[in-house]
This record gives structure tokens, sequence and C-alpha cells, in this order.
């Protein structure tokens, strides 16, 4: 008989806990690669990625790598997600795969063996996921995250602006998308101790959401802190009672940083340190 799995949310509290309630971004974009020094090719890649591995690894609780970034270099890029996915996890970080991936039936079953089986590997501990041909297709994603120990954070509230066009848009309910959403992500975290798996994307930016019911009892992926504007002061207003469970993500404000590793480090620990002091609760 084997071991139960533990879920995402329980893994991920803990991290939070331990280790402060931080994502870093790794985003290995030209414009970033060229400010340390480095060419836009593969090497340029390989030592970006692994010197904010090496750097962080061992201390930040989240990472989300951007798939994007590494796909544009072909075989010899996703050989170097493979490898950062693996050495963040042995170092006890945790991996949340932003590759925004949503399709139906077994194409988004084919995503979710990609990101989410555990012999893949790219095997994540969360994947972000588009809900946007309708909640039901996300199904295969949700259900080999359950089989796995693995979770999903779905796009609701996104900061970019075009996003309001979709996802606040009302139905004939009179609730929105973006609640749609949400309202589905409370129900598969029903019951779940000490938070469920099944998490949110909710930009950081946004401003009052107070009209929405934020506490799904699953994390909020909140990016828009440093280069987009946010501050950690800014978490409690955004996020109101749910704002334990929000994970925010950092990528420029913490990568501007490089290539030196002890200024990584220091970087992310004063991020870390004030987002914990500002959702202090």
């Amino acid at each position: 008989m084997t071991d139960p799995i533990e879920p995402f949310g329980s893994r991920l509290r803990r991290a939070m806990d331990q280790r402060g309630p931080l994502c870093v971004g790794i985003d290995p974009h030209a414009a970033l690669l060229d400010s340390w020094g480095l060419g836009d090719d593969i090497a340029g890649l390989e030592r970006f990625t692994f010197t904010v591995v090496e750097a962080l690894a061992d201390s930040v609780a989240v990472f989300k790598p951007q798939s994007a970034f590494f796909e544009r270099f072909g075989s010899r890029g996703i050989a170097v997600l493979e490898r950062a996915v693996a050495d963040l996890r042995t170092a006890g970080g945790l991996v949340v795969m932003d590759a925004k991936r949503g399709d139906i039936g077994s194409t988004m079953a084919a995503y979710a063996e990609t990101f989410l089986r555990k012999d893949s590997p790219l095997f994540s501990d969360a994947l972000t996921v588009s809900p946007y041909l309708g909640y039901g297709s996300l199904k295969p994603a949700v259900d080999l995250a359950k089989e796995s120990g693995s979770g999903l954070f779905v796009l609701a509230l996104t900061s970019n602006p075009e996003g309001a066009e979709v996802q606040r848009a009302v139905r004939e309910d009179g609730r929105t998308i973006g609640a749609t959403m949400l309202a589905h992500l409370a129900e598969e975290n029903a019951g779940a101790t000490p938070m469920g798996s099944f998490g949110a994307v909710v930009g950081a930016t946004l401003g009052d959401l107070s009209s929405f019911d934020l506490d799904i009892n699953g994390p909020l992926l909140a990016p828009g802190l440093g280069a987009q504007g946010a501050t950690p002061a800014d978490l409690p207003a955004v996020f109101g009672a749910a704002v334990r469970n929000v994970v925010p993500n950092v990528s420029r404000g913490v990568l501007k940083h490089g290539p030196d590793a002890a200024a990584l480090r220091s970087a992310a620990e004063r991020y870390a340190t004030e987002i914990r002091e500002a959702v202090a609760v």
C-alpha cells in the first residue's frame, strides 16, 4: 500500500510559513539576459537560469518559471527548463509552471500529463491554466492534479487591462465570468485543510476587489509586485480577509539584481520579509 500523497495546498502552506510568502518568477527574456551581460542564446539562458536556481532554491518558497521563455530556444531550452525544475524541487522549492494551458478533451489531458504526471520530465507542483473554453474543459487537469498531489492556478482576475473584457463580462445570472471562476475553485477546495490546492491568478495591481469573493479556501497567485507597481503594503487592501493565502509573485524586482548571487538573495529576502509583515494576521 502506497503512502497518501500530500496535496499541493498543504505543501504550499508549509513552504510559505517556513520560507516566507514569496514566489519568484524565472523569466529569461531577451532584455533581462542583456541586462545581465548575457547573450540571447542557449548559453545565456543556462547561465541566467542556474544562477537564479543556485542563489535562491534553498530559501524561497515558490518559483514560477515562464515556459515560453524556454520554449523559444526549442529542445535545448526545454532541457534547461527540465533541469531547473528538478533542481528547484530537490532543494525544497515549489515550482508553479507558468504555461497558461487551456484546451478541450484529449488535448487538455496531454497538457496536464506534460506538467502534472509524476514521471514527466517537466513535473511541477502546480500549473497555470486558462479556463476560457469553459471551466469544465479543465477537468483532465483537475483530475490529474488530484491524483498526483499537484495544484492549479486558474486565470480569474488578471492584471493586464485586456483581461477585463472577458473576466468582468456579466453572465445572464448577473455574476461576472471572473466571479464564476472563483466560485468553481471554492467548490474544488471545499473542506480542504489547511488550504485547498486549486488557486486563482488575481493581480495585485487591481485595487479594491471587495466586490469579489476571494475566500476560495485556496491560494491566490498575485503577480504585479515590483516592476508593475504594486507593493507588499498594498496586499491587505486588495485581498482583504483572503490575504493570508496570497502568493505574491515578484520577477523583475528580484531578477534585476543579478547576476550577483548575493544581491539576488538579498532582494528575495527583503521582499519575503516585507510581505510577511504586510500580510500578518
